[in-house]
Formats: C-alpha cells, structure tokens, sequence
C-alpha cells in the first residue's frame, strides 16, 4: 500500500476529529496516527522520511499562520495538499540505484 494516503490524511482528519470533538489533544492523537502510519508504509530512505515529517509539521504550523487568510478549512486543504504530493514524492517514489 502507498504511503501517500495516510500522507494527504494526516492533517485534515486530525483538524476534523479536534474541530467535531472540540478536543485538541485528540485531532493531534488522529494527525500523529496517521502520519506515523505513513512512514510506516514509506519505501524511502530514513532522511526522505525525515524530510517529509519536517515538511508535514512545518505545515502544520503554516495552516495556523495561514487561516485568517484562507478560513480554517481552506488553510488545512492547502497545507494537506502540500503533505499529500510531499508524501507521493518523498515516501512513495522507489529510491535511486546507481
């Protein structure tokens, strides 16, 4: 099974669990399931999985930055989109052999 599902998941599925439950500490329980899963599912090497979890925390952050702007929703579908094609190009994609 590819990575990038769970790649593109992590942060909308965990901001929709906090957002219906009002319960913080569980959207972020959610968000960390999934992109743990993620990197379990990853073929890549340890520093393209490393690279993709930066990315996907520093998106994290950015959608908070970014909401005011775009609305909640719409800062959490840009910064999953960033994740998710991240996730198919860092996790998913078979590392080069020389």
């Amino acid at each position: 099974m590819p990575a990038w599902p769970l790649a593109l998941a992590c942060l909308p599925a965990g901001f929709a669990v906090a957002d219906a439950t009002g319960v913080r500490p569980l959207g972020g329980a959610v968000m960390a399931l999934l992109a743990l899963g993620a990197l379990a599912l990853a073929r890549a090497p340890l520093p393209r999985a490393a690279a993709w979890a930066g990315l996907t925390f520093a998106c994290f952050v950015a959608s908070h930055l970014i909401a005011g702007a775009l609305g909640t929703w719409g800062a959490v579908a840009l910064v999953a989109a960033v994740a998710g094609a991240a996730g198919a190009l860092l996790l998913d994609r078979r590392p080069q052999t020389a």
